[in-house]
């Protein structure tokens, strides 16, 4: 199946910093979205001379009928990979992610806490407070997708190019991959950055608040976006979201 417009992931080669060591960046989009959500801030690391690294993960960027077959265990498994080809030629790396991007992310850095040197979040979801999901597991077997998630952005004529539906499935397995990444919250230990809209219609306060009140980061830093929805990366506030996460990316991997 074709890529639909905008799903292209995005690579760049860094330049090695003052101290001749080489600093790479993983971003990963959230659920039912693409790397058109993350490109705008892969790019501006990479002029800042970061590796960057913006997968697709499987099943996205084609058509929501796609994903149907995948599971959060394959997006796991996907950015895992990435993971691996960054650290093979970088002396660090920072992972980054949006939505689901920033479960992923933190799942990562809870199995290979010497391989995930900090983390930035934005708006990560690990749970939520929305009863509809209580019947995802029974409703997948009767309809295959309920209406879209995505695209909640403040901003006018911006789009994330989302899936117009929510495939079921996937939806329920990644509900159930919250448990074992909220159990785990406690094994993260990487430096944290963590952005969170103050309105956000998709994920509430309640993974933000899980998250930084769980993990065993020392440093940790919450910032709250005042003039974005969801997807921030692309909203009003995308600009402190590049800016701030830059500034962390250095100051984590300095040592």
């Amino acid at each position: 199946m074709a890529l639909a417009p905008h799903a292209d992931p995005f690579t760049s080669e860094g330049t090695p910093d003052s101290t001749g060591r080489t600093i790479g960046v993983l971003l990963s989009h959230g659920f039912t979205g693409s790397p058109a959500s993350m490109v705008p801030w892969g790019q501006y690391l990479a002029k800042q001379g970061f590796s960057v690294s913006v997968p697709l993960l499987p099943g996205h960027g084609t058509t929501w009928q796609d994903m149907c077959s995948t599971t959060y265990d394959d997006y796991s498994t996907a950015l895992e990979r990435e993971l691996d080809t960054l650290r093979a030629r970088c002396d660090a790396v920072v992972v980054g992610g949006l939505s689901m991007g920033g479960c992923l992310a933190l799942g990562l850095a809870a199995r290979r806490p010497a391989d995930v040197a900090g983390l930035v979040l934005v708006n990560p979801a690990v749970t939520s407070t929305n009863k509809q999901l209580l019947a995802v597991p029974a409703l997948k077997h009767v309809v295959k997708a309920m209406p879209a998630i995505g695209n909640d952005i403040k901003k006018p004529g911006v789009s994330e190019h989302a899936y117009p539906k929510t495939p079921l499935k996937p939806l329920h397995s990644m509900v159930r991959a919250w448990k074992q990444v909220r159990e785990d919250l406690p094994k993260v230990t990487a430096p944290l950055l963590l952005f969170r809209s103050a309105e956000d219609h998709v994920v509430d306060p309640t993974s933000a608040q899980l998250i930084l009140g769980t993990v065993s980061s020392r440093d940790s830093t919450e910032r709250v976006l005042g003039n974005s929805f969801h997807v921030a990366t692309l909203d009003n506030d995308a600009p402190q979201i590049f800016e701030e996460s830059a500034e962390f990316i250095r100051r984590v991997t300095s040592s």
